[in-house]
């Protein structure tokens, strides 16, 4: 065999991402509020779009009774008639598996490709306000961001507060806090501030101080370690020691420490652990600004007859046409080939970009029309009514891939009489029944233990072990660890901490 150089010519065929494609994904992803941002650049960079004089009237899916037929409406949309040019409009849903898709060798953007999401989608709900059960987060909970420290803090101050005198100088103290949750006032400065004594200012702070997250408040990392060991109950002679001596602790001078805290080496071991578990900076895990006004991308009305019918908001949405006017004029003014190639360009990306929106459109509505038919006692009933819900089992029963649904239900807000929840709230892990029949979803359950402690007697705190007893008696089959992480997600803490928090609010 000789040894050296040669040409081979191969073929092969490949899926690829086309800018056009590549776009139409990206704007299944976005929100209203994001759609009518990238509209505004396409406006700039493309001459021959222009905004309608009127907004185009909503395409609205009708959701009938669950023992009806479903019946769909969906009202023809005037960009139809623009897409033009030798184009076809295509009715169809846009539905694109992007994880079968190679990168694009053209442009070399392979983001999008292969962002599939598989399995459920749970998302974890911050905080309930539940009025027997029935109803959900209020839209300040979905409101673009998780809430800050300060409005966390805020809401606890009214119900903990001796006195009005008291609940001032708290809540002028939770303004003063940093974005980790803590004070670098001295009680001299804040007294000479608000024209108080030192007194009220430190029963102030102690107020703060024992409101949730534990730890903020404190002045110095010291004590924001020891306000969450005495939360625990593990505040002994032996922890303050180590507390008061992090600094050794940063050196890794472990084996002065031991004989400081007169410990064997195994306590020792558990008293390090325990000093692990706790967080340093405990108001980061808030968001540092207040959260803003929601704008809903999706509208959910009851009708007469008992059915839903579902429109887009196009409140944010311009209407988008093609100046055809001005197209005819610079037709005639393109001598060369240069020109005419530019302006043909132009014309076909104002085309593919009304039909993506358009396309973009009845994708929404086909996604949000399922999702009400699957979830229909949640509008009726609220929370306590709503149903495990999978990505996968949407997306089988529209008949789109579940990367799809997945961008489709991706930071979109859906208003209806209930409130406006984020589309990921309707999807939601499962729990098995007791005696074996059907599911619950982890939301409702979240929910019924959120009730139970709200109804709990403060001399009879109930423990983990009896929630699982009360619950299985509403239905739901659950191990006590489950309980606890349920209990835990919804910021609800143990039998002891809740005990030593009423005994307190109590005294007060």
């Amino acid at each position: 065999m000789a040894l050296g150089p040669r040409l081979d010519l191969r073929q092969s065929q490949s899926l690829v991402m086309t800018p056009q494609l590549q776009q139409a994904i990206k704007l299944l992803a976005l929100s209203n509020l994001e759609v009518e941002t990238f509209i505004g650049e396409a406006l700039d960079a493309n001459p021959l779009l222009d905004v309608g004089a009127e907004p185009a009237p909503p395409p609205v899916e009708t959701v009938e009774m669950p023992e009806e037929a479903r019946r769909t409406t969906l009202e023809g949309s005037p960009v139809d008639q623009l897409i033009g040019e030798g184009r076809a409009s295509d009715d169809r849903p846009l539905d694109i598996d992007a994880g079968s898709l190679d990168r694009d060798r053209d442009t070399g953007d392979g983001e999008l490709a292969g962002n599939s999401t598989s399995g459920t989608a749970d998302n974890w709900a911050s905080e309930f306000r539940m009025a027997g059960g029935e109803a959900g987060p209020g839209i300040e909970d979905h409101a673009g961001g998780a809430a800050s420290l300060a409005e966390h803090l805020q809401a606890q101050v009214g119900s903990e507060a001796f006195n009005p005198v008291e609940a001032g100088i708290a809540r002028y103290i939770i303004g003063l806090l940093d974005d980790a949750g803590y004070l670098h006032a001295s009680l001299a400065e804040l007294a000479a501030d608000l024209g108080v004594s030192e007194d009220a200012v430190e029963d102030a702070l102690i107020l703060v101080q024992s409101l949730d997250p534990t730890g903020v408040g404190a002045r110095s990392l010291s004590e924001c370690i020891a306000l969450q060991a005495r939360e625990a109950d593990r505040y002994d002679p032996c922890m303050a020691r180590l507390i008061d001596n992090l600094d050794l602790v940063a050196k890794g001078e472990l084996a002065r420490l031991k004989r400081m805290c007169g410990v064997d080496d195994e306590d020792f071991a558990d008293m390090l652990a325990e000093l692990r578990s706790y967080d340093p900076k405990p108001g980061a895990r808030f968001g540092g600004e207040a959260s803003g006004a929601v704008t809903p991308d999706i509208l959910v009305t009851p009708r007469s007859d008992g059915g839903w019918d579902i429109a887009l908001n196009q409140a944010t949405l311009p209407r988008l046409i093609v100046n055809r006017g001005y197209y005819v004029e610079l037709k005639g003014t393109c001598e060369d080939k240069t020109s005419r190639a530019w302006l043909s360009e132009k014309l076909a990306d104002a085309n593919w970009l009304i039909k993506a929106l358009d396309q973009r459109q009845k994708t929404i509505l086909k996604v949000a029309s399922e999702l009400v038919k699957q979830q229909d006692g949640f509008f009726r009933h609220g929370v306590s009514q709503l149903k495990p819900l999978t990505l996968r089992a949407v997306a089988e029963a529209i008949g789109m891939h579940e990367s799809t649904v997945s961008r489709v239900t991706s930071n979109k807000f859906l208003n209806c009489p209930r409130g406006t929840y984020e589309l990921k709230y309707f999807f939601s892990s499962g729990v098995s029944a007791a005696g074996g029949e059907g599911a619950a979803s982890a939301e409702a359950v979240k929910a019924a233990i959120k009730q139970l402690i709200d109804a709990e007697d403060p001399k009879a705190i109930l423990s983990d072990d009896a929630l699982v007893e009360l619950l299985n008696g509403k239905g739901f089959a659950l191990a006590r660890r489950t309980v606890a992480k349920y209990r835990e997600a919804i910021g609800l803490g143990s039998s002891v901490q809740r005990r030593r928090q009423k005994a307190l609010a109590a005294a007060r």
